[in-house]
C-alpha cells in the first residue's frame, strides 16, 4: 500500500521521539500509532537489567489509559529515528491480538509502505525491534 501523508506524519512523530527520548541505552527504539480519528499515540522501549519492554507494549498501554480500544497505524524507530524496523515476534503477537486489522509502516527510510500486520512474516517468540 502506498503511503498516505497521515502515515508520513507518523513517521515523523515517532522519529521526534526517538530524537529526543532515545539518547541512552535505556531507550532506543520509538513507535508511534494513529487512530482512525487521528489521535496520536507514542512509546520509547525500556531497557532494564531485570529486562524490559519493547516500545510497541509501552505504546499500547499508554493509548488504553487514554480509553483507545482500536489503532490503525503504527509505525516503529531505531537509530534515534534514522531506521523504521518492523515489531518484533513478541509484539506481533501482541498486536495482532489487540489490533488484528492494524496497518504497520515498513521498508527503508526512502521507501517506506504500508502492509496489513498479518501479512508481515511472523517471528513468534523473537525480539528484533526493541
Amino acid at each position: 500500500m502506498e503511503l498516505r501523508d497521515t502515515d508520513r506524519a507518523l513517521v515523523q512523530a515517532a522519529t521526534a521521539v526517538a530524537k529526543l527520548r532515545c539518547r541512552s541505552q535505556r531507550h532506543t527504539v520509538a513507535a508511534a500509532a494513529r487512530t482512525a480519528d487521528g489521535r496520536v499515540f507514542t512509546g520509547v522501549n525500556v531497557h532494564h537489567g531485570s529486562g524490559g519492554s519493547c516500545a510497541e507494549p509501552v505504546l499500547v498501554g499508554t493509548a488504553a489509559t487514554q480509553g483507545v480500544t482500536a489503532l490503525e497505524t503504527i509505525v516503529t524507530v531505531a537509530d534515534r529515528g534514522r531506521e523504521v524496523v518492523p515489531p518484533c515476534g513478541r509484539c506481533q503477537e501482541l498486536l495482532r491480538d489487540y489490533f488484528p486489522a492494524l496497518r504497520v509502516i515498513v521498508g527503508p527510510v526512502d521507501a517506506l509502505r504500508v502492509v496489513p500486520l498479518a501479512e508481515l512474516p511472523s517471528e513468534a517468540g523473537s525480539a528484533t525491534a526493541g
